[in-house]
């Protein structure tokens, strides 16, 4: 029970770290010498880079940035299959629900960052990716349908956070894929509250326009 416990949090403590990897900052600082929250909408998201830093680094921090959301999950499953009989499959779903939370929360507040980041859009469709391909690939093409439309990230990002709960109830998820949907999905959404103020002024920029 006890090392069933520790082993659970060290997972989530795993993944939280995981996420906290500061792509962004880490491309603009090392690429460009300059800190990527100082220019744009202040995200070190993949957004923000390819206003600021242009598509090639924007591609980098993509695509980073959706691994370390797989990477937390991959970690968990992982985990699982070497200690079967300490990980108990009954939890399986709500450990991976809590270390998916912990990436997602981990790439928005990063610890090497003094808890701020990006709005974990790219880090939500990794861990997506684990927990249910099918879920993730419908997220990825509501969202790539509003973007063909509106030329707004932002708003297919949000479009993307509930369609998300959408098919997670359409596909019968488990309840703990249920909770992490309405967590992850409300998150992301309150991530970009900023960009729904603009988008209700009529001014939130389209792809290739600067902020």
């Amino acid at each position: 029970m006890v090392f069933s416990f520790t082993l659970s949090v060290l997972l989530i403590l795993a993944a939280y770290l995981l996420g906290s990897i500061p792509t962004g900052y880490m491309v603009g600082r090392y690429t460009q010498g300059i800190d990527i929250r100082e220019h744009g909408s202040g995200s070190t998201g993949a957004t923000n880079v390819l206003r600021t830093l242009g598509k090639p680094a924007a591609v980098i921090v993509l695509i980073v940035d959706l691994l370390k959301g797989s990477l937390a999950l991959a970690l968990v499953n992982l985990i699982y299959a070497y200690f079967p009989a300490q990980l108990p499959a009954t939890s399986h779903s709500w450990l991976i629900t809590a270390a998916a939370l912990g990436a997602i929360i981990g790439h928005s507040k990063s610890i090497w960052l003094n808890f701020t980041g990006g709005k974990s859009v790219a880090t939500t469709l990794g861990v997506l990716l684990v927990m249910n391909p099918v879920v993730a690939l419908g997220t990825l093409a509501s969202f790539g349908m509003i973007l063909g439309i509106s030329r707004i990230v932002s708003l297919s990002s949000i479009g993307g956070a509930i369609a998300v709960n959408i098919l997670m109830l359409t596909l019968h998820q488990p309840a703990a894929f249920l909770v992490f949907a309405a967590i992850a999905g409300l998150y992301v959404i309150l991530r970009h509250k900023t960009n729904i103020q603009r988008l209700m002024a009529g001014n939130e920029p389209k792809i290739g326009q600067a902020l």
